[in-house]
């Protein structure tokens, strides 16, 4: 671990697996599938989680109160949100 990265660490309270251990298995479903496939839509992930649009946004909120995603406007559509894990592996 760099200085930079326990600066950082030590900033920011959340951010760890740990914070997600404690979550809905929905909102570990969704933090898995976007350490696969780095960013998404509520959308992508619902379609490929399988998991109904609503128990999305669930976990999505879920995960930005522990500070484990990063969310911003879609460039492409601005109605869009697109979400990132947050957390050093």
């Amino acid at each position: 671990m760099s200085a930079s990265e326990a600066v950082q660490t030590e900033a920011e309270p959340g951010g760890s697996w740990e914070d997600v251990r404690e979550l809905p298995p929905s909102a570990k479903l969704v933090a898995k599938v976007l350490e696969y496939n780095d960013t998404m839509s509520q959308q992508q992930l619902a379609e490929e989680t399988l998991l109904p649009a609503r128990t999305v946004r669930y976990a999505i909120s879920r995960l930005e109160e522990e500070d484990v995603i990063d969310s911003r406007f879609s460039f492409s559509d601005a109605r869009k949100r697109l979400y990132t894990l947050a957390i050093d592996s």
